[in-house]
């Protein structure tokens, strides 16, 4: 009979819009206290109740999980799918007991391996070597235990020649593979991955996925974080899916991604923001809207024409003068295959962006990415926005922020009347016949 390895009952968690702590510490609770002295105005925290506060909740508060009841067994490898915001990391963070639930109750049985963010659990000023055995021994492992894996940990890392090398050096890349090597192979009994693989590239992907699923056989839990629904659908035998903070199904990981596709339809090709305390946003940036458009079309559009050219619009604003910006964009498709990723930069582009490099002054900016007519097939995709100081270094991201449609209208289909056999691009490219 399998184990219950995770139970949820009733777990709520909320936020303080733009606070710096939540309370979870004890300096932290300390620092409130002296805050409250200061004040002369005590404020203690009265039990709370999910119904009654919600009727006389402030503006600056909002709920990341509402009422969670999730079981999970031992053995299951669970996915965890959901629009950006859903609470997907957060319930990660309270199962991997970094942050605690406002309400509710959290029980995980065994040992808990994390892989939230790149470096998390890594001191930036020891080695690779180092680091390896100090996640071991936060995980509870004695020395003689880590030793015994420590040749399987770094063959799988593929980082022999950084072992001595610090780890604030690395790049994200080599961290995250080191960092899925530890937590992978120093036996977890709940292995917790969210969208950190995403930096890795597609073999080593592929790679952790086959040892999660190795780790499932061996009736260990792992629960998955990620908009690759490809990957969900291999590798999960089930999967939940979140929306504004709530569990609405769990079910089999084929109907969860049709149900979550289906919710995903019904954009309109644009996503906007109107209020500051809901956009996306870094100390230099806040993100205002992204949309599809066809050319010639001045409004945002959720279907466009295959043979026309095709235009992703990103809005923001620059808060603070003088910074640099590069905006990229990554586009998958409805199995959540990567298609491409684009930025603005000059080597990148068929003619320079006047802005790239620049120092921004303050106020709202709107950068535009062109594809070629006949360049994507005709399917759906879904569009993701990064948004850093330059390229490839993130200071935002939005997740999946919008899909459109791509539709064929049949105007190069006089000598072929099905679909065009590749899977994502079409391409018209030069042929030659010559007589040889």
């Amino acid at each position: 009979m399998s184990l219950e390895s995770i139970q949820l009952d009733k777990v709520s968690k909320r936020f303080r819009l733009g606070a710096s702590h939540e309370y979870g510490r004890l300096t932290e609770a300390i620092v409130s206290g002296v805050k409250n002295l200061v004040r002369k105005a005590p404020n203690p925290r009265p039990k709370l109740s999910l119904d009654s506060f919600a009727n006389r909740m402030e503006d600056d508060w909002f709920w990341a999980l509402r009422d969670i009841q999730l079981s999970i067994q031992s053995g299951d490898i669970v996915g965890i799918v959901g629009r950006n915001g859903a609470g997907k990391s957060t319930l990660l963070k309270i199962l991997a007991r970094i942050v605690t639930p406002t309400l509710g109750r959290v029980g995980v049985r065994g040992r808990v391996g994390s892989l939230l963010e790149v470096g998390t659990g890594f001191h930036p000023e020891l080695t690779g070597r180092e680091n390896v055995f100090l996640n071991g021994a936060i995980l509870g492992m004695p020395r003689s235990e880590i030793r015994k894996r420590f040749d399987e940990i770094v063959a799988f890392a593929e980082i022999e020649s950084f072992l001595e090398t610090p780890v604030k050096r690395y790049s994200s890349g080599m961290a995250v593979r080191l960092a899925f090597a530890v937590a992978a192979h120093l036996e977890p009994d709940v292995l917790i991955i969210d969208e950190v693989l995403s930096v890795g590239d597609q073999a080593f992907q592929r790679k952790c996925l086959g040892k999660a699923s190795q780790l499932g056989a061996q009736g260990r839990t792992v629960l998955v974080v990620s908009h690759n629904l490809a990957a969900v659908a291999n590798l999960c035998h089930r999967a939940v899916l979140l929306q504004d903070g709530r569990l609405i199904a769990d079910d089999v990981p084929e109907r969860i991604i049709d149900q979550y596709l289906s919710e995903m339809r019904s954009g309109d090709g644009q996503r906007s923001w109107d209020d500051d305390a809901s956009a996306p946003s870094s100390r230099e940036i806040r993100l205002r809207s992204i949309s599809v458009r066809g050319n010639g079309i001045d409004s945002p559009a959720s279907e466009v024409d295959i043979d026309q050219e095709i235009f992703v619009v990103v809005d923001y604003r620059v808060l603070i003068a003088g910074t640099p910006v590069s905006v990229q964009i990554q586009v998958r498709d409805e199995t959540g295959a990567f298609v491409f990723w684009s930025a603005n930069a000059p080597s990148m582009n068929l003619e320079p962006d006047p802005w790239f490099g620049k120092q921004y002054p303050v106020g709202m900016y709107r950068s535009e990415c062109g594809m070629p007519a006949n360049f994507l097939n005709d399917t759906r995709y879904f569009v993701s926005v990064l948004i850093g100081p330059e390229v490839g270094v993130v200071a935002l991201r939005q997740d999946s922020a919008l899909s459109f449609v791509v539709h064929d209208t049949g105007a190069m289909r006089q000598e072929y009347t099905g679909s065009w056999l590749g899977p994502v691009v079409r391409p018209r490219l030069n042929w030659r016949t010559s007589k040889l």
